[in-house]
């Protein structure tokens, strides 16, 4: 009868918006038994009172079981403006793996749940959200909106990502193209979210650097989170045996055993890292390494965390 119930709301609303609300629900439940009890507990309905702020819309219910002043929110409440940025380029595809899934993702599938999942959360909190798509260029770019039409459209457009792409389908990453492009046309302050493994491969590591400090202007906020399959793409936790490597974006192979490299490989990706990290910090941007097999908390606490912060 459950799993009866269950299906027929998958098929009503769809998967991808059924996985975002456990993800969401499931992250609150850890909220309440975590060290981050009575933070943004009430998020959804409510906001933290501001001082001198008329005192009328006080939930005093709501104060007296949390010692906090919160006001009622409103319907027609938006507070916030969100720009989703996903990077669908062929290298977000990786790991190549015979069964993707929500708990065995690859970094494109991890990325499409964490931004659905923050979707479900920015439609609770009645703020507003858009999405973009890049690899070469800009592939899509919505306008930011906060109603459930909006959000099924997202979903929609999201859940594309989810299938298989052709092993024909070589797409390079050009985010700083993208990222400027982007940039060009916020005009309104927003946060801003990306999702990318930050491979470029038309661009030096200044000019990708330039791209992502261009998003700070309009006073915008930024977190980068940084996608990786950290034990392959950090550690290069492979078997000392022969592997053929192929470059997923240009799709050329190279045979080797992975001692051989792994030193000097682990030396250059943890600069990359370290220089990445370091000019977003300098920036003014929020640089969150996002392991793909570490769950989604790495994802929604550091955005409930920014938005504290905001308002």
């Amino acid at each position: 009868m459950g799993q009866s119930i269950e299906a027929n709301r998958i098929a009503q609303f769809g998967a991808l918006d059924f996985i975002a609300k456990q993800v969401v629900e499931g992250f609150i439940v850890g909220l309440h038994k975590s060290p981050f009890h009575g933070f943004s507990v009430e998020f959804a309905e409510h906001r933290l009172y501001n001082s001198g702020e008329s005192i009328k819309h006080i939930d005093w219910k709501l104060y007296g079981r949390t010692d906090k002043l919160f006001i009622k929110r409103y319907e027609e409440e938006t507070n916030l403006r969100c720009q989703l940025i996903l990077d669908v380029s062929s290298s977000m595809y990786f790991p190549v793996k015979e069964k993707v899934s929500i708990d065995n993702p690859n970094k494109i599938t991890f990325s499409v749940y964490a931004a659905a999942a923050l979707i479900h959360l920015l439609k609770k909190q009645r703020d507003a959200f858009s999405l973009s798509l890049f690899s070469e260029g800009v592939e899509l770019l919505t306008q930011s909106k906060s109603s459930s039409t909006h959000q099924k459209y997202l979903y929609g457009e999201l859940e594309k990502l989810l299938a298989p792409r052709p092993i024909n389908d070589q797409r390079k990453t050009s985010a700083t193209k993208a990222l400027h492009e982007i940039a060009e046309k916020i005009h309104k302050r927003s946060l801003i979210i990306i999702f990318s493994d930050m491979l470029d491969s038309s661009a030096s590591a200044d000019q990708l650097f330039s791209a992502l400090q261009h998003l700070k202007h309009n006073k915008h906020e930024v977190i980068l989170f940084h996608v990786v399959d950290k034990n392959k793409e950090i550690d290069f936790d492979f078997e000392n045996r022969p592997y053929k490597f192929i470059d997923m974006e240009a799709g050329t192979e190279i045979k080797l055993t992975p001692s051989e490299v792994r030193e000097l490989y682990i030396e250059k990706s943890r600069a990359f890292k370290n220089d990445l990290k370091l000019k977003c910090g300098q920036y003014g941007i929020e640089f969150i390494e996002a392991d793909i097999n570490r769950g989604f908390e790495q994802i929604l606490l550091p955005y409930l965390l920014k938005r504290e912060k905001l308002y």
